[in-house]
């Protein structure tokens, strides 16, 4: 069952990245920091290639179908997830063409980006946490060994199932760079100065 576990470090990544977005915004939104357009590429540039590329179709192509197969009374609960994963593309192409009207025309658009950002997470966290706390566990009961060496291989892999390509070091390095480049204590880059984090805490 290590597929367990790699769903849920890349849920634990992915919402990581999701909450060093929406507090970046955060600090631009008060004037502690300026606007990174950089990073704020790069992180809903993971948001939308990560879970698209990777993650769902192999929660869909190996997780779910399976489970479908043992376990038919979670067939709607399925539908409903397979239906956010269609879902979810649409609004992350959304919340980039906010973020591109932002960048091109000012702080106008900012409220509106940060406002679909938190709806998004939202969603996020929803959809996250039924598939921990319903669907891992049903995998966990109905699934057989079988099953398991499938999903594992699958999901270990970093393989995308739709183009059958090795794509997992290149969504690696994209997470690096937004490590790298975003501030304490979101990563490794420059550290805003005391007196703005006071200010944000405050707020």
């Amino acid at each position: 069952m290590r597929a367990i576990h790699i769903i849920s470090d890349e849920h634990r990544t992915s919402t990581a990245v999701l909450h060093g977005l929406l507090f970046l915004l955060r600090h631009v939104s008060y004037g502690v920091s300026e606007a990174n357009f950089e990073l704020i590429d790069a992180m809903i540039s993971y948001l939308q290639v990560f879970p698209e590329r990777l993650h769902h179709p192999k929660e869909d192509a190996y997780l779910f179908r399976l489970l479908r197969k043992r376990h038919s009374a979670i067939a709607p609960l399925l539908d409903r997830l397979q239906g956010e994963h269609r879902a979810n593309a649409a609004k992350l192409n959304a919340i980039e063409d906010i973020f591109g009207r932002y960048r091109r025309e000012g702080s106008a658009h900012l409220p509106a980006l940060y406002e679909a950002v938190a709806t998004y997470a939202a969603f996020h966290y929803s959809h996250m946490r039924a598939e921990e706390d319903e669907v891992l566990p049903a995998a966990a009961e109905y699934l057989t060994a079988d099953d398991w060496d499938e999903i594992d291989a699958a999901f270990s892999g970093h393989t995308d199932p739709l183009l059958g390509a090795e794509q997992g070091f290149e969504y690696d390095a994209l997470f690096r760079r937004i490590v790298s480049m975003a501030p304490a204590p979101l990563g490794d880059g420059p550290e805003h100065s005391p007196a703005a984090r006071q200010q944000v805490a405050a707020r």
